[in-house]
């Protein structure tokens, strides 16, 4: 299994969890309700998208740490949004650690009612 699978797999078991293609060709892993589901996770084969942190400064220890591999996401990383290589220096438990780090804050931000129930 590939890494990028593995990311997908490990995102979509998630509680709630769905995946949804917006744009053609892009998957995403979103969570709440299907009318108003919030993505937590761009799932690429080559990179996965996550909110790093609750801002710019939290999610740029992530280019810090890994500068070759973790780059600013296009469009949202002001907002703390980061893509994170697959096939680069960063183990698989921290992108994994990652998507659930991002799964939680999104999940944090939803009504109570739309929240998913955790295991």
């Amino acid at each position: 299994m590939t890494p990028g699978e593995q990311i997908r797999d490990h995102a979509l078991s998630l509680p709630g969890a769905w995946p949804d293609e917006p744009w053609e060709g892009d998957l995403v892993a979103k969570v709440g309700p299907e009318d108003k589901g919030k993505m937590f996770a761009f799932l690429g084969d080559t990179s996965v998208g996550v909110k790093a942190g609750a801002s710019r400064e939290e999610a740029d220890e992530w280019l810090d740490r890994y500068p070759d591999d973790a780059s600013v996401m296009a469009y949202i990383g002001r907002n703390g949004w980061n893509t994170l290589a697959l096939d680069g220096a960063i183990p698989l438990e921290e992108l994994l650690e990652a998507v659930e780090d991002s799964y939680d804050a999104i999940v944090a931000k939803l009504p109570k009612k739309a929240r998913p129930p955790q295991e």
